[in-house]
């Protein structure tokens, strides 16, 4: 299968313009939920199997919980929502409790629940939608993973939401050529540096020096920023690329093919 990405937010908040954070991977895999019912027809919702989250932070999150509830009218067959064991206690003790929203690991019944939750493990390869999939462990203010999506030899990188890490760039060069994009955060732009920095997020500065981790590969692999907070997307934007050539800021409906 051909690995395709759709943006589908690309924000760290939300505006009518700007939906949060969420990608499909194929049509039946999507990564991360901050935006995926407002942004996915009703027949594309009921069409997904699997949920990769990065962390827990509402942003990544929040619309699992309108989906469960749709995908449960509908008796849907179970949506397998992938995890670190830490984001799935989250979830279970802090969304699907029962009082802030149903908890729709248990309804509309035990047997056939709406979502059924799967622990990853950082380094740890398992498949969903016809993809091989891996995390590992980034910078953040809570745990959290980036993620590399791999298809017949062909690979995509998601940085998650992160500060200044090694790990990232890492991975990035240990898949070598097979490497095809990297989406990576940039939260704030240069004036908010020091509010990023506490928060686990990057500037551009921040993502000046995190790209050159990534040696000659810079100029090679189209890379996406992502998570922009809401009005600072131009302002990023420009002061992006002030510092760095080819660098690209994922909207929604950006599609990215891993060819």
């Amino acid at each position: 299968m051909v690995l395709r990405v759709e943006v589908l937010g690309a924000a760290g908040g939300e505006t009518p313009e700007e939906a949060m954070t969420s990608f499909t991977l194929g049509e039946s895999l999507a990564l991360d939920a901050g935006g995926l019912t407002r942004s996915l027809h009703l027949e594309a919702q009921l069409a997904l199997d699997a949920v990769l989250v990065t962390h827990a932070h509402l942003d990544h999150v929040r619309d699992l919980a309108t989906l469960a509830d749709t995908r449960a009218q509908r008796r849907a067959k179970p949506l397998t929502v992938y995890g670190l064991a830490v984001t799935l206690r989250a979830l279970a003790h802090h969304l699907f409790n029962g009082q802030l929203w149903p908890d729709f690991t248990r309804l509309p019944s035990p047997r056939k629940p709406a979502l059924r939750f799967v622990e990853v493990r950082p380094g740890e390869v398992f498949r969903s939608g016809g993809l091989s999939l891996s995390c590992f462990p980034v910078h953040h203010s809570i745990d959290t993973v980036g993620v590399v999506a791999r298809s017949r030899g062909r690979a995509v990188l998601f940085s998650g939401d992160t500060g200044p890490t090694d790990r990232l760039w890492t991975v990035a060069q240990d898949l070598g050529r097979d490497l095809r994009a990297v989406f990576v955060e940039c939260s704030f732009p240069r004036r908010l540096a020091r509010l990023a920095e506490i928060s686990g997020h990057l500037s551009p500065d921040t993502l000046a020096g995190e790209l050159a981790k990534l040696g000659p590969a810079v100029g090679r692999i189209p890379i996406f920023t992502y998570h922009m907070k809401p009005g600072f997307s131009s302002e990023i934007e420009a002061e992006v690329h002030d510092l760095l050539d080819g660098v690209v800021l994922a909207r929604p409906g950006l599609v990215v093919r891993a060819t």
